[in-house]
């Protein structure tokens, strides 16, 4: 059997052969992949030329040559920022739109040709979920968000869907003493999304009242993201956002089917405590004074 490096790097040639890391064409449109990507970036909105230096990982130098490339083909234009000289901002041009939606349409197309391919569609999409989610895990970011955002509603139903899966009696959220959306936005409350690389991986929603005693509630992190310690980065915000709005006091409720819920809250200095609602579905209750 080989070895974990070895399986890694079996990985990685196999990726870097399947995405065309290394062609002088990518996806045979004349550009290599790291045009192709400055490209993709400025197309789905990122402007800031630092901006999508970060998110791309490059350095200074790298980043100017790909710009000058790109502009050389006349495919973007850059400009310096109106209210900042030291930032510059770039934007496609019309024939840069037409380029990056061809990328568009041959990445769709790959990506739906070899999902055609392999007969264990369901299983390899929730392995790469989970690859993506460990390498991009430093780039995940926190959003305070709308709970009747469209990244919050798909968290909130994934995470009804697994309660339902995992408790004996099931799950429905009518029984349940959900909060109203109003309770989860400043100045009452919060509502954090976790957003690695344009996908919601992770949701936790702080309600308040207007009182010095508020709740924590609908932790919530994709199966592709456990283990990579974002439910405490969640709680900690949660947290630090109850502070900033003067609250003394949180409160949560769980079941001890979940029990990785449960050692998370111990861990973090929650403190068990007695029933404080009437809510079917938790047994277990916990505080803590911040």
């Amino acid at each position: 059997m080989l070895d974990p490096v070895s399986r890694v790097r079996r990985f990685n040639r196999a990726v870097t052969s399947a995405v065309g890391a290394l062609d002088t064409s990518f996806l045979g449109r004349g550009r290599p992949l790291g045009a192709a990507r400055v490209l993709n970036a400025i197309g789905h909105g990122r402007a800031d030329v630092g901006d999508i230096r970060d998110y791309l990982g490059l350095d200074s130098g790298l980043m100017s040559r790909l710009l000058r490339t790109l502009e050389d083909e006349g495919l973007i234009e850059t400009t310096v920022h109106g209210s900042d000289a030291r930032r510059r901002i770039a934007r496609l041009t019309a024939a840069g739109r037409r380029e990056f939606n061809a990328y568009e349409a041959i990445s769709n197309q790959q990506a739906k040709d070899f999902l055609t391919r392999n007969a264990q569609r369901d299983a390899l999409l929730a392995a790469m979920d989970m690859i993506a989610s460990a390498l991009g895990r430093e780039a995940t970011v926190l959003l305070e968000t709308d709970p009747r955002s469209d990244e919050a509603r798909h968290c909130l139903g994934e995470y009804y869907g697994e309660l339902a899966r995992r408790f004996k009696q099931g799950f429905d959220v009518k029984l349940s003493r959900d909060p109203d959306a109003k309770d989860m936005v400043r100045p009452r409350g919060s509502f954090i999304v976790a957003m690695s690389d344009g996908l919601p991986i992770g949701c936790v929603g702080l309600k308040g009242g207007g009182a010095e005693i508020a709740e924590i509630k609908r932790l919530w992190v994709a199966p592709s993201a456990r283990g990579l310690g974002l439910g405490r980065r969640l709680m900690d915000a949660a947290e630090n956002a109850a502070r900033e709005l003067g609250i003394a006091v949180l409160r949560l409720d769980t079941n001890s089917a979940l029990a990785e819920a449960g050692q998370l809250y111990r861990r973090s200095g929650w403190t068990e405590i007695p029933r404080f609602n009437d809510d079917p579905y938790p047994d277990l209750f916990f505080e803590k004074r911040l």
